[in-house]
């Protein structure tokens, strides 16, 4: 069941019928370039129908499904599957059916259902949701559309590679996202038909990884607790289509830890000023870290979706500041009376840091009598300022006890 060029070519044509589903943009990055000095061509399919590359796979496949008996498809997703699926659906005129677990996102869930589909919201894990879409399969009038374990939706996404290789015909190392491994396995047998020496590298988050230990076990290996804030890529695991086209075209697998997907996706924000999730910063992300040494080469990252929540994006940034140590917290031993604070403050504002809040701590254990300390939490430009407002502070007679990365935004307390 594996997926050949001659697929993916005509799982293009079919895509071509379509009316919104678009050949996505390329754009060069002379900064990224230069950092890691090579030719760097970022591929926009986030900007791609419903923020993703989903709708590519899943109009291939129900184009093939409208030729047969059934009348809906069905999917089990809580994210950019359930949408690609509801749009392709709708436009092919059949209905669908998406099941998501009883905690999905309101927002994904409207959004699915304003691409056309029916939403059944079942069980508390994603396993269940699983469980309750397949088992509508087993209705002759309905097909069920897997996420990856189809060689239909991994041709469909494999036309992102017929793209990439007729707008940068020159790219010598491409960096794909892998959750289930459709993306990957589609695209690394388009590009490979051209170019056998175009070195394809997949990108996973450390905390849900599953290639690297398949790949060295011969067989594709379940990871049941994924945890990473790339939710895209969380699958848990990869198929056995999947696992063996990534076994015979994929060059390499490196993982990037959240803290590096964050850092990255707020590098796309300022300086490509492109919005992305998790899923797709992942591909930047062992750039920017050195984990690929891509040194004098065309390089392609995919930004492969954009729908990302915006408390997640939030919880990212906050990550990614904190590791910049742009959010930190002071704890300065002062005399408990009045004005201190005051001063204090005007110290810390002559340097362009912001107070975003601040507390009185006087039961300290062994804290003298009259003393207190200053619990600031600040938002500062980077490390210079927050070095030369320490040092005016400690210059004014106060005394700095603690200076730590301010992580309460993200679920953790000070470290």
């Amino acid at each position: 069941m594996t997926v050949s060029i001659e697929d993916i070519e005509r799982a293009r044509e079919r895509l071509d019928r379509s009316t919104d589903i678009r050949q996505t943009p390329v754009e060069e990055s002379s900064t990224l370039g230069r950092v890691v000095d090579a030719d760097v061509w970022f591929k926009f399919e986030h900007l791609q129908k419903t923020g993703s590359f989903k709708p590519r796979g899943a109009f291939n496949k129900i184009s093939q499904v409208v030729q047969g008996d059934a009348t809906r498809v069905v999917a089990a997703s809580a994210g950019n599957h359930a949408q690609g699926v509801a749009f392709a659906a709708t436009e092919l005129g059949l209905e669908s059916l998406i099941v998501m677990p009883e905690n999905a996102p309101q927002a994904k869930v409207d959004a699915t259902e304003g691409y056309g589909a029916t939403v059944e919201l079942t069980g508390k894990t994603f396993a269940e949701a699983m469980d309750a879409a397949k088992s509508y399969a087993d209705d002759p009038d309905t097909e069920f559309v897997h996420a990856y374990d189809d060689p239909a939706v991994v041709a469909g996404q494999g036309t992102i590679g017929l793209e990439l290789i007729e707008q940068v015909p020159d790219v010598s190392v491409l960096t794909v996202p892998i959750g289930g491994g459709g993306l990957i396995g589609g695209i690394a047998t388009a590009v490979k038909s051209y170019d056998e020496s175009i070195r394809v590298v997949g990108v996973q988050a450390e905390s849900a990884a599953t290639v690297p230990q398949s790949l060295n076990t011969g067989h594709p290996v379940e990871n049941k607790t994924p945890d990473t804030i790339a939710d895209g890529i969380a699958t848990g695991g990869i198929s056995d289509i999947t696992f063996e086209i990534i076994q015979n075209h994929v060059d390499d697998v490196v993982t990037v830890t959240d803290t590096e997907i964050a850092q990255a996706t707020l590098w796309l924000l300022e300086r490509t000023k492109q919005m992305v999730e998790g899923a797709a910063a992942t591909s930047l992300a062992p750039l920017l870290s050195g984990a690929i040494d891509c040194q004098g080469e065309t390089v392609v990252p995919l930004l492969c979706g954009g729908n990302i929540d915006i408390a997640t994006l939030q919880d990212m940034l906050t990550r990614a500041l904190v590791d910049r140590r742009q959010f930190v917290t002071l704890y300065v031993r002062i005399d408990d009376h009045p004005g201190v604070l005051g001063e204090i403050a005007d110290i810390i504002g002559r340097h362009d840091t912001n107070i975003r809040s601040v507390r009185h701590d006087r039961s300290e254990e062994g804290l003298p009598v009259g003393k207190a300390d200053l619990v600031i939490r600040t938002t500062t430009p980077g490390e210079v300022a927050m070095g030369q407002a320490i040092s005016d502070i400690k210059e004014a007679g106060y005394t700095i006890k603690r200076v730590v990365p301010t992580s309460k935004a993200v679920g953790t307390h000070d470290t």
